[in-house]
């Protein structure tokens, strides 16, 4: 990774850190299907009457030395299109490659082994242009451990990451709920040292000082809302982005092969800026120019590999 003084190097790390963080709705497991049945159940009221104005649910939690959510969503879907869409190490590539933080993404690395586990090549950098050879690659092992017709799960794992980060986990499952639609339920968690936490504190610190999550801390007042911030605030924030992601992935997931890219970066970008406070990050032009020429750039790559 190249950097041209110490100050660019610790604003690549922090934000690199926080692309982590952006990338690792990572999972310990997968729940079963008639637990995610007895989960929807239960959830029932607070999906009626979510503050996102959508049946959507985030939860984040912070333990000694790891970070762990649940995103819990009812998604206008059929299960059997979930099934197809997000049964594929490729369409999860498409998925990330939304994401600002998302520089690259690649099939292949490492070669299938014999537990069935594919490799993805993510290259994490910061919201602007940047050449791959600055940006932080992480290797995941993508696994399908269980897939029928009324219930599935997708697995991605890594042993490590940048700045002291390491043992991230992703599970993403659903269940039918009818003809229409489907619950989706996305685990995630990943470890951090001391080197993680200090560069995490400066970035919160600096280029985060201002920015929050979706849960309010005052969500019995009548007064304005009081947002979450810290790392919780920006597990949330990422979260909402790759839902989003989802989301956006779906919605283009029929279209004819060639229209998807645009329509998935289009939608996204329109996604997202219902929620400015939290969100907003680049203008439309600057989001659409950056992610058509890092698209170009993942063909290319996809093509030579």
């Amino acid at each position: 990774m190249r950097t041209n003084s110490r100050l660019t190097r610790r604003g690549l790390v922090t934000a690199l850190l926080a692309a982590v963080v952006s990338l690792t709705w990572s999972a310990t497991h997968g729940q079963s299907e008639p637990l995610l049945h007895e989960r929807y159940s239960a959830l029932q009221d607070r999906l009626a009457n979510s503050t996102f104005q959508r049946p959507l649910i985030i939860e984040s939690r912070m333990a000694s030395g790891s970070i762990h959510g649940d995103v819990y969503a009812v998604i206008a879907h059929p299960f059997p299109l979930l099934s197809r869409a997000l049964q594929g190490a490729g369409y999860w590539c498409d998925i990330m490659m939304l994401h600002l933080n998302v520089k690259n993404c690649l099939v292949g690395r490492p070669a299938q082994d014999a537990s069935g586990a594919t490799g993805i090549r993510v290259a994490l950098g910061r919201k602007y242009d940047q050449a791959l050879e600055e940006t932080y690659q992480i290797d995941f092992d993508y696994r399908v451990p269980l897939s029928r017709p009324d219930y599935f799960t997708v697995q991605l794992t890594a042993e490590n990451g940048p700045l002291d980060t390491h043992h991230y986990k992703m599970a993403v499952e659903a269940i039918a709920i009818n003809e229409k639609s489907s619950f989706i339920h996305m685990t995630y968690s990943y470890a951090y040292g001391a080197s993680a936490q200090l560069a995490m504190d400066i970035y919160l610190a600096t280029i985060a000082r201002n920015k929050v999550g979706f849960s309010r801390l005052n969500p019995q007042s009548d007064s304005s809302p009081i947002y979450i911030g810290g790392t919780l605030g920006g597990v949330e924030r990422n979260t909402m982005r790759y839902y989003l992601a989802i989301e956006a992935f779906l919605a283009a997931f029929e279209l004819p092969i060639d229209a998807q890219p645009e329509a998935r970066l289009r939608d996204w970008f329109a996604a997202i800026e219902r929620y400015p406070r939290q969100l907003h990050e680049l203008t439309r032009e600057q989001y659409l120019r950056m992610k058509r020429a890092e698209l170009i750039r993942q063909r290319a790559a996809t093509a030579a590999n």
